[in-house]
């Protein structure tokens, strides 16, 4: 056997084996739901309690999460591209998917211009029927440090300023508590698929 042949067929034998690794760790976990660009949480996580404003005036808690399937993404009004994009996406999601009581969340990490009123008639552009939330600064990011998600100002010459914010949207069940996450790049037709193929599971606390 000559020494390309032997490393060869070492190689093969280490891809068969991590193969079986893989099928055998599927099938132990073959009851975890699947999601397209995202992750199905291995421990349902409770979302912590809070106080923020609706974009309708009102006090919104975590109780108003309750009895709703829930996808939430953190952003800005001012953002110039990747948040028109993901809430024109989850439009998108909110359409194909025809999930019952389905929700979808914006909550604004710029309260110093995101009024009520500012988030209102922004979401209205995406769909009507989408929620913005806004508050006290700091009620924001223990909100957002609760699941995850970084939040940076930045400073700009001039005066003005911009921000750096975690990239994801978030999924709860009806039940308040976080299930999944999704990355992008976000897709609408799988999202919406994959929240489709877990409608069961996001009922399940109700």
């Amino acid at each position: 056997m000559t020494a390309r042949l032997f490393w060869i067929l070492v190689g093969l034998g280490a891809l068969c084996a991590a193969f079986a690794g893989f099928l055998l760790a599927a099938q132990i976990d073959s009851s975890r739901p699947v999601l397209a660009s995202g992750t199905w949480l291995p421990d349902a996580k409770p979302v912590a309690d809070f106080h923020l404003t609706d974009s309708q005036g009102r006090p919104f808690t975590r109780a108003a999460l309750l009895g709703h399937p829930t996808l939430v993404y953190f952003g800005f009004t001012h953002c110039p591209d990747e948040c028109p994009d993901t809430l024109a996406a989850l439009a998108r999601v909110r359409n194909q998917a025809q999930l019952p009581g389905l929700q979808v969340i914006f909550v604004t990490v710029d309260p110093q211009r995101d009024t009520p009123a500012v988030l209102a008639g922004y979401l209205r552009h995406f769909d009507p029927s989408f929620l913005g939330l806004t508050g006290d600064s700091a009620q924001i990011h223990r909100f957002a440090a609760s699941l995850g998600i970084g939040i940076t100002r930045i400073d700009l010459p001039g005066g003005g300023y911009d921000f750096d914010h975690t990239m994801a949207i978030l999924l709860f069940d009806s039940g308040a508590r976080e299930v999944g996450v999704f990355t992008p790049p976000f897709d609408a037709r799988q999202l919406a698929q994959s929240l489709r193929g877990v409608a069961p599971q996001l009922r399940a606390a109700a």
